[in-house]
């Protein structure tokens, strides 16, 4: 049973939107309160399930052995792979990660002083205010460069090293949970919903 619990289940909100990701105890938990209903992908006729009637479908289909299911003393129940919630309506937002990745995503992998595109690689983190100056390690004041700009530049403010930036940085907007979902090695069944809400987003 343990095995299974660590199934993970899609979780849409009323408008059939992408908002989480549980586990099956969790999604177990919202059916068997009538929170949500199961949304049954097997067949792609996205028929809505209740709990009575998902356990009833997991008795009469009994899970292969290769399928997720959690096991009762005399049952085995099919874990969900997609569930839809009675009430929540609203699609939440999350907050970009700062990291090396996302940074270099959001200048574009361009060394925003001299503008040329690199690799990973070929690229670092540099603070525009150096830290011994006071400078913070924040979206606002960390851009991407080159490993000659940065060498060149040193702990230097721009105006003393005598280069300019391409442009100031800033935070990134919030994106919507459902992008943070494309691209990623999702199950299968998750696809049509998770395409669907990248365009609903």
């Amino acid at each position: 049973m343990s095995r299974h619990l660590q199934h993970r289940v899609l979780v849409l909100n009323r408008l059939w939107q992408p908002v989480n990701i549980v586990g099956a105890e969790r999604a177990f938990s919202l059916i068997t309160q009538d929170h949500a209903q199961v949304i049954f992908t097997g067949d792609g006729s996205f028929r809505l399930m209740d709990c009575a009637t998902w356990f009833g479908y997991s008795i009469e289909n009994p899970p292969a052995e290769h399928e997720a299911c959690v096991r009762t003393v005399r049952l085995r129940i099919r874990v969900p792979k997609v569930l839809l919630l009675r009430q929540f309506d609203r699609l939440p937002k999350q907050e970009v990660k700062f990291n090396r990745d996302t940074l270099f995503e959001r200048d574009g992998y361009r060394c925003q002083y001299c503008g040329e595109s690199f690799g990973a690689d070929e690229l670092n983190m540099d603070h525009v205010i150096p830290r011994h100056h006071g400078g913070r390690t924040s979206w606002e004041n960390i851009v991407t460069s080159c490993l000659r700009c940065n060498s060149r530049k040193a702990n230097r403010l721009p105006h003393q090293a005598g280069m300019d930036l391409i442009r100031r940085p800033v935070r990134p907007r919030w994106r919507s949970f459902v992008s943070t979902l494309m691209g990623q090695d999702c199950d299968e069944e998750w696809h049509y919903f998770i395409k669907n809400g990248s365009q609903n987003a």
